[in-house]
């Protein structure tokens, strides 16, 4: 159904919570819930059970990324690395 663009969606953008991949593709949210849903079951995408706070409520939902990609590292030194 949404699968398919949505994996694409995932692989160009990174990281994402479903509501931001609902508001940016034009999809309800229950349509792209499911599709996470599918697309985790068959190991295409990474995804957990996420609570943020907008002026103090929780708003639960889950945040994806495609399988098998690892988010660059943050650029500056790293603690712990020895200064030559």
């Amino acid at each position: 159904m949404h699968a398919t663009p949505i994996l694409q969606y995932l692989k160009k953008h990174g990281q994402l919570v479903d509501w931001e991949i609902a508001a940016a593709m034009d999809i309800p949210l229950p349509k792209v819930r499911a599709s996470l849903t599918e697309l985790s079951e068959k190991g295409e995408i990474s995804r957990c059970s996420v609570t943020r706070y907008n002026d103090g409520k929780p708003v639960e939902g889950m945040l994806c990324r495609a399988a098998g990609t690892i988010p660059p590292k943050a650029p500056g030194r790293k603690p712990g690395v020895p200064v030559a």
